[in-house]
């Protein structure tokens, strides 16, 4: 059994998707209707940048939808990748817009602009300066939360991210973050100030997930052609009206990405494709689930090695 993996923000690079672009007259077309779509040249930011515009939210999220998109649609038009053996689709964060797109649920054009506006909502829901996102490496949740309940400071600091084990993200209130970055040094233990414009992922964001579920509710969705794991629960859902909540309470809630590869290890999932820029998701299941097989695909020879696996 197998499941589709979509990777989420900061896999991003000026460049991605480059070489299915000059390849796949399908791509192209992808490209230009996007930007048809968006109502700016977002292919030239994704292929020529520069950085400084590829890392706005609001351009960053709908262009590894797209260059994701585009690579699941060279694989399985053009080199046939059989798609029978696929148990689930899943999602990283923006990635489960990803998964709802290639599994029929959600139009190309609908996805694009969900994401360019989940982008922008969530940039304006904090002003730049007022929150942070940080890293912390090789502890568990109960300690985290041990320390969170000790800040002097008491602003917003919450578990955004449950990435794998010993790999968790908190965000919140900058004072919150560098209190607890303090402490934990202290205690020993590695942490790092993400470079990221807004706290993503905590209660901070909740002005944004407001905004976000009127633009949901007016778009149109249908049942995914396979289960999608939801970041919010780690649990597959296929409702068009639960997968509406779940986007829109994803926005502020905990992205629960080891619990989810670790039900799909459970349901006997043992090969796992993360289709997209970067190989982070690639990464983290391998420390989620070590006897798994996991591959990444962002190039034409991954295609091509992938299919020499199968």
């Amino acid at each position: 059994m197998k499941a589709i993996l979509f990777p989420g923000q900061g896999s991003q690079i000026v460049g991605m998707g480059s070489e299915f672009y000059n390849n796949f007259s399908a791509v192209k077309k992808l490209f230009d209707e996007a930007d048809e779509t968006l109502k700016f040249k977002i292919s030239k930011i994704i292929l020529d940048g520069p950085d400084i515009d590829l890392k706005l939210t609001q351009n960053t999220q709908p262009s590894i939808l797209l260059v994701s998109y585009s690579i699941f649609t060279v694989l399985k038009n053009e080199f046939n990748f059989s798609l029978d053996k696929i148990k689930y689709f899943a999602g990283h964060s923006l990635g489960e817009y990803s998964s709802l797109l290639c599994a029929n649920a959600l139009s190309f054009q609908d996805s694009l602009r969900l994401l360019f506006e989940r982008g922008k909502f969530m940039q304006e829901a904090v002003p730049v300066g007022k929150g942070a996102m940080l890293a912390i490496l090789g502890a568990d949740i109960t300690e985290i939360n041990n320390h969170m309940s000790q800040l002097k400071f008491k602003g917003v600091c919450e578990i955004a991210n449950d990435n794998a084990h010993g790999q968790i993200i908190v965000s919140g209130n900058v004072e919150a973050i560098e209190e607890l970055k303090n402490n934990l040094k202290k205690n020993k233990k590695k942490c790092i100030l993400l470079p990221v414009s807004a706290p993503f992922h905590c209660s901070l964001m909740n002005p944004a997930a407001i905004k976000m579920k009127e633009k949901i509710d007016a778009v149109k969705f249908k049942k995914p052609d396979f289960e999608i794991i939801s970041n919010v629960t780690a649990l597959p859902t296929s409702s068009p009206e639960d997968i509406k909540k779940i986007l829109v309470q994803q926005i502020y809630s905990k992205v629960r990405w080891r619990e989810s590869v670790v039900f799909m290890g459970e349901k006997k999932v043992q090969e796992f494709i993360e289709i997209g820029p970067g190989k982070v998701l690639t990464g983290l299941v391998k420390r989620i689930l070590p006897n798994s097989n996991s591959f990444s695909i962002n190039t034409i020879d991954d295609i091509k090695n992938l299919k020499n696996e199968s």
